[in-house]
């Protein structure tokens, strides 16, 4: 098979620190190239993925208009150039609007809430020729109910030879928080959490310096760190993070948001680290209550968690990330996927 993807213009593929999304489309297009397809990608001039054609954009933003139509027509010239047998889109509606008439099967990926006028939109537009994924059944009921369409509700994955599996922790080992440090993320529930469970607290992850949320930074975390065991440690890249999460008796990210799914999550999962976050979102999918983590609704319930956390299974939690989340399995998933819809495409 012959399979086109799309990243958005801003970061290369895989990224070089930042990018949850980037450093997933180079993991399909890894394993879609081992499986014996042909793989072109369309993204980032910058990007190393281990595709078999590489197509740049010549906008450099998602956003700007005059990027915009530049990149929809470097979409419409990949297509013509590398002849897919299906086309699948991880960065914006938009760009496909240029391939409404051709008949080969597309496929759009959301990481976010979908817009449904846009949905509803692009339906009209590509006469059903267009089906859309989302990261998760909480995403693919968003996109449902605001747009129609069809949807399948397929995870993200995490790269499993990247996390090194820790089976056992210290008794004494700290609690992790790795997120951006802001407040839907409850990084302030957080150090509530291990300061009433007298427990260190690494906190890993960026932080804004300007608005409401450099204030938040400023005036609710950065008081707190130096003092009863609360630590930041700063930006991770992908090495720090696995011996971070490694090391930790639980990842707390007591979010406060719904949450879309969360990459770190499985993160965690794939070094065998229980995790105690809330019940919005995409978290009940992906995190099963009293097996692989605990979902709370506040301090109280969190300082619960992490008294009963040493009575989870850290070969369980890796097992989720291997069963569920793992490279292969996702792929599995997509190509699946992409073989229904090119037989429904055959039959028009």
């Amino acid at each position: 098979m012959r399979i086109l993807l799309t990243a958005d213009a801003e970061l290369p593929v895989p990224p070089i620190l930042y990018g949850g999304i980037e450093r997933i489309i180079d993991l399909m297009a890894g394993e879609f190239v081992a499986a014996g397809h042909s793989v072109a990608l369309v993204a980032h001039p910058e990007s190393t993925s281990s595709a078999t054609a590489m197509f740049p954009w010549p906008g450099k933003t998602s956003t700007r208009p005059s990027d915009q139509w530049r990149n929809a027509r470097a979409l419409r010239d990949a297509v013509e150039t590398f002849q897919p047998d299906v086309i699948h889109s991880f960065s914006r509606l938009l760009w496909l609007a240029s391939l409404a008439m051709d008949r080969r099967p597309k496929l759009m990926s959301y990481q976010r809430e979908p817009t449904g006028r846009t949905v509803r939109w692009s339906n009209l537009l590509h006469r059903g020729r267009l089906k859309f994924t989302g990261c998760s059944e909480y995403i693919c009921r968003q996109g449902r109910l605001g747009g129609g369409g069809k949807w399948s509700a397929i995870p993200n994955a995490v790269d499993l030879n990247r996390y090194e599996f820790r089976p056992r922790v210290a008794a004494n080992a700290p609690l992790v928080f790795l997120s951006r440090i802001e407040p839907i993320k409850g990084c302030h529930t957080a150090i509530e959490i291990a300061k009433r469970s007298g427990r260190r607290l690494l906190i890993a992850g960026t932080h804004s310096e300007e608005g409401t949320l450099g204030e938040y930074w400023r005036q609710v975390i950065e008081p707190e760190v130096g003092r009863n065991g609360i630590e930041h440690v700063g930006p991770v890249n992908d090495t720090e993070k696995s011996v971070l999460l490694g090391q930790a008796a639980a990842m707390v990210v007591p979010i406060e948001w719904d949450e879309p799914f969360g990459i770190v999550f499985i993160e965690a999962l794939a070094c065998g680290t229980p995790v105690i976050a809330c019940a919005l979102g995409a978290l009940p999918e992906i995190i099963r209550n009293g097996v692989d983590g605990f979902l709370v609704s506040g301090a109280l319930e969190g300082c619960t968690a992490v008294e009963r956390v040493s009575e989870l299974n850290r070969t369980a939690c890796r097992r989720r990330a291997e069963t569920v989340f793992s490279g292969p399995v996702v792929a599995k998933q997509y190509l699946a996927l992409y073989d229904e819809m090119r037989q429904s495409t055959a039959k028009r």
